[in-house]
C-alpha cells in the first residue's frame, strides 16, 4: 500500500504521540473486516448473529456512560471566538491542544493504531473530498468501512493531496498484561475537538457512534462546513431522494429534518399503492448528508458522502419503514439493542408486540413486564447504503446528481401549514433559518416549547450560524436558476390533540406536489406565507381526505403567526453582530403580508 509522503509524515507524528504497539495500515478489504469482526467476538465487544436470521451480522453493547454524542464536549477551536459563534463551544486552538496533547500521550500503549485513509463520497468525485483517521478501536475500523468507501484505493487516488486529520482514541491505553474492557474509553474525559483552519479533528475518551467514526458529523458537517464556505458548495445535514413520474423522469430532492421528525422513512419512502401502480417510484441517494456543489451547466448536484446508515432502531419497523428494516437484513453491526432467544435483535417500535424474553442492551435478561426499554433510546444499526431496496441508480456516481427542490421541515402542532413553497430563495432561506421544533417530552424542555434548528444544523455548523445564513444567500446568487424550496409539517395536530395528516407514505402526495412545481407543471395560489396547492391540486386516490380536513393543515392563523414571527427574535438576537440585514427586511414583508391577511386564512376562500 503506497501513502504519500503528507500522510506518512502525520500518521508517524501520531504515533510518536500515542505510542501504540503497533501500527496497522488497513486496506478496506473483505478479509480485513472479517478478521477484525472474529477479533472483536473473541474479546467480547461483537456478538455474532444467527447466520440465518441476520447473516453475517453483529450485536454491540457499549459502556452505559458511551451511548451518544456529547454536544457539551464538543468544541470548536477557530482561531477567533467570533469565528466559531455563540451557538458553537468556542476553546482557543492552543489551548485546546495544551489540554488534549497531555491526554493522547500514551493513550493508545498496549493497543493497535489502525490507520483508516477514506473517501467522504465516490473515490475521484469532483465533489468528494478525503480524510485519514487514527484510532485504537477496531469497532471504528469496521463501522467506517461500512459507512465510507475505506482502504488503499483512497490512498492511491489521494497521492500527495489534501486530507483532513482525524486523530481519535478511547482513551484507555492498556499496561503490560492488563486485562481489555469489551467497549473500551474513558468515563472522566471526553473531547470532541474540531480545528477548522486545520482541516483537523482530534476526539478522545469516546468509542461511539459520530464522536469516534470522524467521517460522520465531525468531517462531514463541521469541518465540511468551513471547506464549503471558503471554496463555494454547500454541506448539509440532509437526505437526498430521487422521484420516479410514470413516464420514466426522475427529479431529485434535498430535505432537511431535525431530529425525531422522520427524516429517514422519508428518505426511503414508498408511495401509496395507487401511484405506485401508476408508476411512482421513490428512490434513495441517502439519508443523512449532502454535499452541494454548483455544477458548469449553473445547476446544483449533489452527493451522500457516506456509503452506509447509521440510523437510529427505536421506531423503525416494517410498518414505518419496510426499506430500511430489509437494508439491515444482513451485513450489519447492531449498536445496543436486544438480543432475542433465537440470535436476532429487536427494538422498540419493531414489532406491535414484544418478545417474551430478550437480553437487554445492558446484556440483562428483560421481559415485557421490566419496566424498561430492551434497546437503548439512541441504540442504532449500521449497514451499507447499497442493500436498501430503493436505491437510487446514480447513488454512487462521482459526478452526483441534479437538484431540483429543496425541503425543510419541523414538528409543529399547530402553526405551520402542511405545506409551502417559498416566493423566492431569500423567502427560502429565512424559512430555514428559522425552522424549529416543539419538544416532545420534559427532559427535553417544556412540552410544546419551540426549539429553534436552522437548517437542522445547529449541532453541526461548523462556524458562526448567522454567517452560514450569509453564506447561503450568496450562494443562491451565483445560480441562475436555483432549486425552489418548500417547508412541510407533517405533525400538525387538531383540537383533540391527534394528527390531521396521516404521514409516511401518505407524505408523497404533498412531493408528488413538489416535484411538479419544480418542472414548473403543478398549480398553486398565493398564501400569506408563499405558494401552496389548492385541494384539486393533489392527487387524492385511495385516501379519503375531505376539502375540510386538507383546510385544517393548512390554514393560517394570523395572530398565532404573528407570535410565530417575534419569537424568531430570540435567535436573531443572538446572532445579532452577524445577522444577515435581509433578513430583517424579509421578518418585515412577512409580517405585512401577514397584516393584510384575513385573520384566519383559508385555501378554499381564494
Amino acid at each position: 500500500m503506497h501513502a504519500g509522503s503528507a500522510v506518512v509524515s502525520w500518521v508517524s507524528t501520531m504515533a510518536a504521540l500515542c505510542e501504540p504497539a503497533d501500527v496497522v495500515w488497513c486496506d478496506g478489504s473483505d478479509e480485513e473486516y472479517a478478521r477484525l469482526c472474529e477479533e472483536m467476538v473473541a474479546a467480547g465487544t461483537f456478538v455474532r448473529l444467527s447466520a440465518e436470521l441476520r447473516p453475517n451480522s453483529f450485536l454491540c453493547r457499549s459502556d452505559p456512560g458511551d451511548v451518544a454524542r456529547v454536544e457539551d464536549r464538543t468544541f470548536i477551536c477557530s482561531v477567533s471566538p467570533g469565528d466559531a459563534g455563540p451557538t458553537n463551544n468556542w476553546v482557543a486552538p492552543r489551548e485546546m491542544k495544551d489540554r488534549l496533547e497531555p491526554l493522547f500521550r500514551g493513550s493508545m500503549r498496549g493497543r493497535t493504531m489502525y490507520v483508516i485513509p477514506f473517501s467522504m463520497g465516490p473515490i475521484g468525485s469532483p465533489i468528494a473530498h478525503v480524510g485519514v483517521q487514527v484510532s485504537d478501536s477496531p469497532y471504528v475500523v469496521v463501522s467506517m468501512r461500512i459507512m465510507t468507501r475505506m482502504g488503499s484505493a483512497v490512498l492511491e487516488s489521494l497521492g500527495d493531496g489534501d486530507f483532513v486529520r482525524c486523530l481519535h482514541s478511547v482513551g484507555a491505553p492498556l499496561d503490560d498484561g492488563a486485562a481489555d474492557a469489551s467497549w473500551p474509553c474513558n468515563a472522566e474525559q471526553k473531547f470532541i475537538s474540531h480545528f477548522p483552519e486545520e482541516r483537523a479533528i482530534w476526539s478522545y475518551g469516546s468509542g461511539y457512534g459520530g464522536n469516534a467514526l470522524l467521517g460522520k458529523k465531525c468531517f462531514a458537517l463541521r469541518i465540511a462546513s468551513v471547506l464549503a464556505r471558503d471554496e463555494g458548495w454547500l454541506a448539509e445535514h440532509m437526505l437526498i431522494q430521487g422521484v420516479e413520474s410514470p413516464d420514466g423522469r426522475r427529479s431529485y430532492v434535498a430535505a432537511a429534518f431535525p431530529s425525531a421528525c422522520g427524516k429517514t422513512n422519508f428518505a426511503m419512502l414508498i408511495p401509496p399503492d395507487q401511484l405506485r401502480d401508476d408508476g411512482w417510484k421513490v428512490t434513495t441517494v441517502g439519508d443523512d448528508i449532502a454535499w452541494i456543489k454548483p455544477g458548469e451547466n449553473g445547476r446544483l448536484y449533489a452527493i451522500n458522502p457516506e456509503n452506509g446508515m447509521f440510523g437510529v432502531a427505536p421506531g423503525t419497523g416494517y410498518a414505518t419503514n419496510p426499506n430500511a428494516m430489509a437494508a439491515i437484513r444482513e451485513n450489519a453491526i447492531f449498536t445496543n439493542v436486544a438480543l432475542t432467544d433465537d440470535g436476532d435483535v429487536w427494538w422498540e417500535g419493531m414489532t406491535d408486540e414484544p418478545p417474551a424474553h430478550l437480553v437487554d442492551w445492558r446484556g440483562q435478561d428483560w421481559t415485557p413486564t421490566s419496566g424498561r426499554p430492551a434497546a437503548h433510546p439512541n441504540a442504532r444499526f449500521t449497514a451499507p447504503l447499497s442493500q436498501i431496496p430503493s436505491i437510487d441508480p446514480l447513488f454512487d456516481d462521482p459526478q452526483g446528481v441534479p437538484i431540483a427542490a429543496l425541503v425543510f421541515g419541523g414538528r409543529r402542532s399547530r402553526t405551520v401549514p402542511l405545506v409551502y413553497q417559498a416566493f423566492n430563495w431569500n423567502y427560502g432561506v429565512y424559512l430555514a433559518a428559522t425552522m424549529g421544533s416543539e419538544t416532545t417530552a420534559a427532559a427535553a424542555g417544556a412540552t410544546g416549547e419551540v426549539r429553534r434548528d436552522p437548517f437542522a444544523m445547529l449541532p453541526f455548523c461548523g462556524y458562526h450560524m448567522a454567517d452560514y445564513f450569509t453564506h447561503w444567500l450568496d450562494f443562491g446568487r451565483q445560480l441562475p436558476n436555483p432549486p425552489r424550496i418548500f417547508s412541510v409539517n407533517w405533525f400538525r395536530k387538531g383540537d383533540d390533540g391527534r394528527y390531521l395528516w396521516p404521514g409516511y407514505g401518505e407524505n408523497m402526495r404533498v412531493l408528488q406536489w413538489i416535484v411538479g412545481r419544480a418542472r414548473g407543471t403543478a398549480q398553486s395560489i398565493e398564501s400569506p406565507l408563499g405558494w401552496v396547492p389548492r385541494y384539486e391540486d393533489l392527487d387524492w386516490r385511495g385516501l379519503e381526505f375531505s376539502p375540510r380536513q386538507f383546510d385544517d393543515v393548512m390554514s393560517i392563523d394570523r395572530e398565532v403567526w404573528q407570535d410565530e414571527i417575534s419569537s424568531h427574535d430570540r435567535l436573531f438576537v443572538r446572532l445579532y453582530d452577524k445577522l444577515p440585514k435581509e433578513f430583517i427586511l424579509l421578518r418585515e414583508l412577512i409580517l405585512s403580508s401577514l397584516w393584510r391577511a384575513p385573520s384566519h386564512w383559508h385555501v378554499d376562500e381564494e
